[in-house]
């Protein structure tokens, strides 16, 4: 059965009879869930499950945005708060390793969490650097104000994941840490120098290019392409994603649906795809707009294919202790860990 090059949202806690045939006809590659997706961890289990049997896939990935703090699409009463990243800067002030340790741990206990549901993919570690003008939809998302400082926390919190068998997204390559703008809203407009870039936001990236998987920002950096953003810009793509950075796992766009990106949804599947991401990112669950991303894509073939394959043959899983994990990020970050 052919595989199709996007990742699709879903509407509700179960698949309703419009994605069953959609996802029959053209299936994606996989699926990403919200907190619409999301009641109890039996009826996740069962989403995922269903999702998969559809597809005849039992790697089929399943993703979700579960970095901590505001972005957590699990939470309690069924799932721990954990801290956003920027608990992990500060603790990196005063003890880098312990941070580093704090990173690994919660990202392992997150990677538990997914495990457990079947959910093989988590949309972490965010590498855009803080900066003074940094828009709050990255804020306290950030690991710190200097490339080193992120490459280590993120690199740690990637770890943690893989350890529990679930395949890190980096994001959002090649930086969105200088956007002042929300680009859920509108397209941000970065007019910092390449050479800036290169020395900064893409030096963080850069130090973490050997990560499976990546997603690319919705900015526009003047110095580089003045026309499109990353999602949609070949020169982006080629000369710094693939190139200065040299990332060469699977690039996946950021949401098409986010406001940043214009045109009719099969015109922004298309333009990402012939920018050079392999997969087409569409989140929302509307049917319409799902139908459209799903004509745009193309049959995954060729070096995107061998990234996918590539990027889920880096999945393994490590055992551990749990409960002494939870103690140990409890007394490293003061968040309180149920077991």
């Amino acid at each position: 059965m052919a595989i199709f090059s996007y990742i699709s949202g879903i509407a509700g806690t179960v698949l309703n009879p419009a994605e069953r045939a959609l996802f029959s006809e053209r299936p994606p590659w996989g699926a990403i869930l919200f907190a619409r997706n999301i009641e109890t961890p039996d009826q996740v289990r069962n989403l995922v499950g269903e999702f998969r049997e559809l597809l005849g896939r039992d790697d089929a990935p399943v993703l979700i945005d579960q970095e901590g703090g505001r972005v957590q699409r699990l939470r309690p009463p069924h799932w721990p708060a954990y801290p956003p990243a920027s608990v992990f800067a500060d603790i990196y002030a005063d003890d880098p390793d312990a941070a580093r340790r704090a990173a690994w741990t919660g990202a392992r206990l997150i990677g538990e969490d997914l495990h457990e549901l079947g959910i093989n993919v988590d949309c972490l570690p965010v590498a855009d650097i803080s900066f003074p003008e940094t828009h709050e939809v990255i804020g306290d998302r950030a690991y710190g104000d200097t490339a080193e400082q992120v490459i280590e926390l993120a690199a740690s919190a990637s770890e943690g994941l893989m350890q529990a068998g679930v395949l890190p997204v980096l994001k959002h390559i090649p930086g969105h840490g200088r956007a002042t703008v929300d680009s859920h809203m509108e397209l941000p407009l970065v007019k910092t120098s390449r050479t800036e870039l290169e020395l900064t936001d893409f030096a963080a990236f850069a130090g973490l290019h050997h990560l499976p998987m990546a997603m690319t920002a919705h900015v526009i950096y003047t110095s580089i392409d003045p026309d499109n953003p990353a999602t949609t810009s070949r020169i982006v793509i080629d000369e710094v994603i693939r190139g200065d950075i040299g990332f060469d796992g699977l690039l996946m766009s950021d949401d098409l649906s986010m406001k940043a990106l214009s045109g009719r949804f099969g015109e922004r599947t298309a333009a990402a795809l012939d920018a050079g991401c392999d997969i087409a990112l569409h989140c929302n669950g509307d049917m319409e707009e799902m139908r459209a991303v799903a004509a745009g894509a193309r049959v995954l073939s060729g070096d995107a294919a061998e990234r996918a394959d590539r990027a889920l043959d880096r999945a393994g899983r490590i055992a551990c202790d749990t409960g002494a994990l939870r103690e140990a990020f409890a007394a490293l970050t003061g968040y309180g860990m149920p077991s």
